[in-house]
């Protein structure tokens, strides 16, 4: 069993969402949004830092999955959220925590099927694959979304990795 940790970064409101992941199947552990007060930028990555420090204390992660940065209109705002991203991966890094970044267009692609995918079509997926009762806010489920991502990943990678062991030099076995 695998329990992972996604991570939506931003510098005013940071989504966490954890999921377990067994054998293909994702179960929903929770979710929710570090919503950072009107205060330094400084101050702000101290709250997102020690937050998900304290989730990885309290849900004992094997994994983190982040979203990457990309770059919009604005430089600023950009280089806000990998501040806010570095907080969050020095967090699990410190500690021992594996970290798997993905774009968005990977994320949505792994939830959605399509990396054009609208945030109404990202919640209303992460509720269906994880059997919730209502959609979770676009925070959360954009980081639930990150944490399926990885899951589905690994999956991917562990499914190729059997398939090569039938090929020897190249022949099926």
């Amino acid at each position: 069993m695998a329990i992972i940790l996604g991570i939506d970064p931003g510098s005013r409101k940071t989504g966490f969402g954890i999921i377990s992941s067994v054998a293909g199947r994702h179960e929903y552990i929770t979710s929710g949004i570090i919503r950072l007060p009107e205060a330094d930028l400084s101050e702000r990555l101290k709250i997102i830092f020690d937050s998900i420090t304290e989730l990885i204390e309290q849900y004992c992660p094997q994994q983190l999955s982040i979203e990457q940065v990309f770059m919009g209109k604005n430089a600023s705002s950009a280089l806000k959220l990998g501040q806010a991203r570095g907080a969050a991966i020095v967090a699990a890094v410190n500690q021992s925590l594996p970290v798997a970044e993905y774009s968005a267009r990977q994320i949505k692609q792994s939830v959605v099927g399509s990396g054009a995918a609208d945030k109404a079509q990202v919640q209303h997926m992460v509720k269906l694959l994880l059997k919730l009762p209502a959609a979770p806010s676009e925070d959360a489920a954009d980081a639930l979304a990150a944490a399926l991502c990885f899951a589905h990943s690994n999956a991917s990678l562990v499914a190729m990795a059997g398939s090569m062991r039938k090929y020897r030099r190249g022949r099926l076995s």
